[in-house]
């Protein structure tokens, strides 16, 4: 199952633009999702001119069967890690900017003052861009998560990442209904949600259903669905390859049962056009790096 079909071809890296983020990010002892997660979309967003942020280092206290992020004991956190995010989003321009984490279960609060201080300080830095965070479950406390949300992201998102019965398998450490209450308790404070699915993991076509009947309504705004690929032959095999067709059918259920957005296909990841999803949401036309 592991030769891709002709659909899942990405783009090389390479370019001035790829050249620039690349740069960036080394000389900002910055890391990044796009490359610990090994991202297939890396080349196409690097080469126009954007990446995920990921603060709090790029070890994870958690083991999750699918990711390729390394695993283990973090070190100490970097109070001057915002400012430098900061500069990187003033740097490449970003009108919408994407930032995510490790899980740090080390941390009493998850790293969620952190958290706050690198919002706050790329709205300082950055005051006419976007903030999306894609963040961990903070092990269901919520006073972890509120003081996320008091320092006012945009976009809060968090992802499923798969249907009820695998989360176990897939991700382990997590739990679907303290996801699901993630998603509830920032959409009850009035924020624009999001969350992410993977197919082709072993999931059932009943249970993406039901998946979606349960994001659905007052909990999630914008969904990205999206082929699971196997970073190394260490993880989870991938059971079926989705089709182009398949995933234009879930989009079209998704909207159907009211999600505002819903971003569906073979190369889609949670930060994968980021930017068009939120201008579709909200009406308001961004661009992912200013002229």
């Amino acid at each position: 199952m592991d030769r891709k079909p002709p659909w899942l071809r990405a783009k090389i890296p390479g370019g001035p633009g790829y050249l620039k983020v690349r740069n960036l990010v080394k000389d900002n002892r910055l890391h990044t999702v796009c490359e610990s997660a090994h991202c297939p979309n890396l080349g196409e967003c690097w080469s126009r001119g954007t990446a995920t942020i990921m603060i709090l280092g790029e070890t994870c206290t958690r083991s999750c069967r699918f990711c390729a992020i390394a695993t283990g004991k973090p070190g100490e956190v970097d109070w001057a890690e915002p400012a430098r995010v900061a500069d990187a989003v003033r740097i490449m321009g970003l009108q919408h900017a994407v930032i995510t984490s490790v899980a740090r279960d080390d941390l009493p609060d998850g790293g969620a003052e952190i958290w706050a201080q690198t919002i706050r300080a790329v709205r300082n830095v950055n005051p006419e861009t976007h903030i999306e965070v894609l963040i961990p479950d903070f092990k269901g406390r919520e006073e972890s998560l509120n003081t996320v949300l008091e320092a006012e992201p945009d976009i809060l998102n968090h992802n499923m990442e798969t249907v009820r019965r695998l989360q176990k398998p897939v991700r382990v450490q997590a739990q679907y209904e303290r996801s699901l209450e993630v998603l509830t308790r920032a959409k009850a404070k009035g924020f624009v949600t999001k969350t992410g699915l993977m197919l082709g993991i072993g999931e059932r076509e009943e249970e993406i259903e039901e998946t979606l009947v349960d994001l659905a309504g007052e909990k999630v705004d914008i969904l990205t669905l999206g082929q699971y690929l196997r970073p190394t032959p260490k993880h989870l095999p991938i059971e079926r390859w989705v089709t182009p067709g398949e995933f234009a059918r879930w989009k079209e259920k998704a909207l159907a049962l009211g999600f505002g957005v819903c971003e569906s296909g073979p190369l889609v990841r949670s930060s994968y056009h980021a930017e068009e999803q939120s201008a579709k949401y909200t009406g308001i036309e961004v661009a992912s790096a200013k002229s």
